[in-house]
């Protein structure tokens, strides 16, 4: 079952944070397979989509916070679905860790 939201969701308190107090996060590398636009080709190759990041500095695939309520396939579609504007189908999940960062 596929669900989204098709309004931005907001508001800190409804995410999921971890035991150390990090917000989990969880993320998507939308792609699809295009075919070659050669006649006698069968081979395709794949195209994979990236988002502008929101300083315009950089390029970076569609994540976000992971709320309470949502299973971590349904966050990552609606990340994806509100961040990049694309509906997919999640067909594995690649990673889940937290690992805090630090800016000095």
């Amino acid at each position: 079952m596929v669900s989204y939201v098709s309004y931005p969701r907001s508001g800190r308190h409804l995410q999921r944070y971890d035991n150390r107090g990090f917000r989990l996060v969880v993320g998507c590398i939308p792609y699809r397979y295009k075919k070659l636009e050669e006649a006698s080709s069968n081979e395709e190759e794949i195209e994979v989509l990236v988002i502008s990041a929101q300083n315009g500095k950089g390029m970076l695939f569609p994540k976000g916070g992971w709320e309470n309520d949502e299973s971590m396939e349904d966050a990552a579609i609606r990340e994806t679905l509100e961040e990049a504007g694309v509906l997919g189908i999640i067909e594995v999940s690649i990673s889940y860790q937290t690992k805090p960062f630090f800016f000095i």
